[in-house]
Order: structure tokens, then C-alpha cells, then sequence
């Protein structure tokens, strides 16, 4: 097994898993009316986001060097985590829109 593997694979699973729980607080706080917040959320997530990215990408380039990274349960568990959270943005990106939208209608029909 590649040295540092499961390393790289935790540092992923970690940095996702947090990118994935900030998500879902954007949209948490969002709908609640705390769009700055939700935003804030959105950008924490975004950064963890790419550490996790990063060190998916340090595997990427070991093997493009002709290192055998291989194929691992854990590995396999991480890029899924990394999937996970990526959709999770784009859900959250739509679904605070969304609230955002309906704050907007509920003070035009409140006028």
C-alpha cells in the first residue's frame, strides 16, 4: 500500500465530512432568514472543501508519476465522501436561493 494512504484518505474524509456539515448549516440558516450567515457557512464549507480536493489531488499526481496508488476500501469511502459533499454545495447553493426567493415574495406580499 502506498505510504501515507490512509493518511491522505482521512485527511479527505475529514475536510469533507466538515464541508458537508457547514452545507447543511447554510441551509439551516438560511432558513431562518440568516443569509449572511448562511453565507458564511457556504465559504467555511468552500475551504474545507478544497482541502479536501488538494489532498485528493496529491493521490492524482502520485500515480500520474507512475506511483500505484491502488484501490482501497477507505480510499474508495473517501473519494464517495468527496462526491457526497460536492452535491451537497450544489443543493445547499439552490436551496438558499430558493429561501431567499420566498423572503423576497413573503415581503412583497406583506407590503
Amino acid at each position: 500500500m502506498l505510504e501515507g494512504l490512509e493518511t491522505i484518505c482521512f485527511k479527505i474524509i475529514s475536510n469533507v465530512g466538515g464541508a458537508r456539515s457547514s452545507y447543511i448549516e447554510a441551509i439551516q440558516k438560511a432558513k431562518h432568514g440568516d443569509f449572511g450567515g448562511a453565507g458564511e457557512c457556504m465559504k467555511a464549507g468552500q475551504e474545507m472543501f478544497l482541502a479536501g480536493h488538494e489532498a485528493h489531488f496529491e493521490l492524482i499526481q502520485k500515480e500520474a508519476q507512475g506511483e500505484s496508488v491502488g484501490s482501497s476500501l477507505i480510499l474508495i469511502h473517501a473519494e464517495d465522501q468527496l462526491m457526497s459533499a460536492e452535491g451537497f454545495k450544489i443543493i445547499a447553493e439552490e436551496m438558499i436561493a430558493s429561501y431567499k426567493r420566498i423572503t423576497e415574495l413573503e415581503a412583497k406580499a406583506g407590503s
